[in-house]
């Protein structure tokens, strides 16, 4: 078979992978891609927005497959394009993956389906919106309704905090469109867990649970970014509580949508927080996260071209997955700065060395290939990966990894998975 996966992060690099574990897979085009990438698949030189440009060359190569990465380009609609041509793909529609792309739209289903959360309100207008704030208890959290890379939710400790976020995001428009309309909502206390199911529109299976890092420094401190690492499986998360996230969270949540007509096909991200009440849904997103797959990719012993046409085609029940009971972790090498405005164009050096450890693996995101060199391009530049029998040792192999990266203003947490150990 002829494998085609869209995007050029980390996340699609973990994809490409695995994916060409697989004896059933002849040939993997990725698009754009990374160098990382381009050591196992042909990478082709087309926008991950351009949707036509894609479909075209799926089309012409014959592909079987299609697997799609980015957030953007499922909001944008790229699974119609797609199967509106006849071609396989592995993803929600635009109209299910508004689960994501639009966070009242998600409320609301919630709200319909009795899915634990937090209460909110939403709103279009700015001043409707300000004065609402003088009925609300603080913190308090404001986001954006639309996509707005990872960044789009700012907790609020004062009124002129909220004031601000509202300003910015309303008025000024620091996230374009995605902020047009606002959610304000209760803020939530407790660890936060991400869970991932694969889903064929009816079933879901859940991965093992995973704990993101999203602030960019140690200690939780500084602005959220779109992750800094991650680790699988997350110790205190039992049996019985993965169960409960599947009958009360999961598995309502792929009826509402199968019963509002757009069911969900592809890889289901529910961000969760667990308060005293239990679990509760942050958010979900409609693909594969990042940092997290870069881990669960180090877990999942099945092969994930099985799970992917199991999906595609509605038969789902049929298969058994199996994960690897060791522990994963990802740490994340970023380019100073980040989130913020940082510089390109650095020199990365011990990427092979680092993977002399055979359970390391490191997954590039923001890399190119420049005078036969690769350089930095992106924010989050490398994902360290590493599986072992406890999380313990797979933190110190990453880490050890991770001291024979070199680049300018390379940044990273120290304290990725502290949280798991004893």
């Amino acid at each position: 078979m002829k494998i085609f996966v869209i995007g050029s992060g980390g996340r699609e690099h973990a994809l490409t992978w695995k994916l060409a574990q697989s004896p059933k897979i002849k040939k993997i085009y990725c698009a754009p891609g990374n160098p990382g990438m381009a050591e196992i698949a042909e990478c082709v030189d087309i926008p991950a927005d351009k949707l036509e440009l894609l479909r075209d060359f799926a089309l012409k190569q014959q592909l079987d497959i299609t697997v799609i990465g980015p957030d953007d380009c499922l909001a944008a609609g790229i699974v119609d394009v797609f199967q509106q041509a006849g071609l396989k793909v592995f993803g929600p529609t635009q109209k299910a993956a508004r689960i994501e792309s639009s966070k009242s739209y998600a409320k609301r289903l919630m709200a319909g389906a009795g899915i634990p959360t937090a209460q909110y309100a939403e709103f279009e207008d700015h001043q409707r919106a300000v004065e609402y704030l003088d009925t609300q208890k603080f913190p308090l959290v404001i986001k954006a309704d639309g996509l707005a890379l990872g960044k789009g939710v700012v907790i609020c400790h004062s009124p002129e905090q909220a004031v601000q976020a509202l300003r910015s995001m309303m008025v000024d428009a620091s996230f374009g469109q995605a902020g047009r309309k606002v959610i304000i909502e209760e803020f939530l206390q407790g660890p936060e867990v991400s869970i991932h199911a694969f889903c064929d529109g009816h079933t879901a299976r859940l991965f093992p649970s995973a704990q993101d890092h999203k602030a960019a420094y140690d200690g939780d401190q500084g602005p959220n970014t779109g992750g800094m690492g991650t680790y699988a499986p997350v110790p205190w998360v039992s049996a019985e509580m993965i169960g409960n996230i599947q009958t009360s969270i999961v598995d309502p949540i792929i009826k509402a949508l199968a019963d509002d007509g757009n069911p969900f096909t592809g890889c289901l991200y529910p961000g969760l927080i667990y308060t005293q009440e239990g679990f509760k849904v942050l958010e979900f997103n409609a693909r594969f996260g990042d940092p997290e797959t870069q881990s669960y990719m180090r877990l999942l012993k099945t092969d994930l071209l099985e799970i992917i046409e199991a999906c595609i085609d509605g038969r789902l029940p049929e298969l058994d997955i199996n994960w690897s009971s060791d522990s994963a972790c990802c740490i994340v090498a970023a380019s100073g700065g980040y989130p913020g405005s940082y510089q390109k164009g650095f020199t990365v050096s011990g990427i092979d060395e680092a993977q002399d450890d055979p359970e390391v693996i490191v997954f590039q995101a923001g890399t190119k290939r420049e005078n036969g060199k690769i350089v930095t391009s992106g924010g989050r530049v490398l994902g360290l990966t590493a599986a072992a029998k406890t999380l313990k040792e797979s933190l110190d192999k990453g880490y050890s990894a991770l001291s024979k990266i070199h680049f300018n203003d390379m940044h990273f947490r120290k304290d990725i998975g502290r949280k798991g150990l004893p």
